[in-house]
């Protein structure tokens, strides 16, 4: 028996078909929009409907952006020599917090996943390819995920731009910081090894 409303269950329903978010949040984030006050509802429902609406891809990097050109492609202090190329816009936003990378980014939009029916032609390889030959590009760094389809997608991409002669690099992926040895995966403690560096 549903104990809530049409218009609650309706609610919970489309919030807990969000990622990561599970039924007991979806009720509880229900709630919570119930006892905001109307006009903080109409502002969030706004900005929701103003971000579908007027957010698309940038025509060079194809991050998401409201103009032509996303914020990093149009700031003429970066670094257009070099591409780092991840598969989400999630990543872009996670290598800025870096503050380390002042190059530019190619936003892939997914991974090679035979298994998902998605192949080379399924996401933006063919346009940084078309960058790559267009511009004048010294390094291209691969930060896609350290899983299987992530390093196939690296691995792909790097054998496309060998014939360019451009430099290809691949993020360390090793053991994170405060973590033990003791609890660290071999692959990871691999990865770590092949990475390390002089000190």
């Amino acid at each position: 028996m549903n104990v809530y409303s049409r218009s609650l269950s309706r609610l919970i329903d489309e919030l807990s078909r969000l990622p990561g978010i599970g039924r007991k949040t979806a009720q509880r984030l229900a709630f919570y929009i119930l006892d905001m006050p109307k006009d903080d509802v109409i502002n969030l429902s706004n900005a929701i409907l103003e971000a579908k609406n007027n957010l698309k891809y940038c025509n060079k990097c194809y991050n998401f952006t409201d103009s032509d050109l996303c914020n990093i492609c149009s700031d003429e202090t970066r670094d257009s020599s070099t591409i780092c190329v991840v598969s989400d816009p999630k990543d872009v936003v996670a290598m800025e917090k870096t503050r380390e990378y002042r190059g530019l980014y190619h936003v892939l939009h997914g991974v090679i996943s035979p298994m998902d029916g998605i192949g080379p032609e399924d996401i933006k390889i063919k346009e940084l390819l078309e960058r790559i030959n267009n511009n004048d590009i010294k390094e291209i760094i691969l930060a896609t995920n350290p899983d299987i389809e992530g390093e196939a997608t690296a691995m792909y991409i790097a054998k496309l731009i060998k014939p360019f002669g451009i430099k290809v690099t691949r993020i360390a992926h090793g053991v994170p910081v405060g973590g033990d040895l003791e609890y660290t995966d071999s692959v990871t403690l691999s990865r770590a090894l092949e990475g390390r560096r002089e000190m």
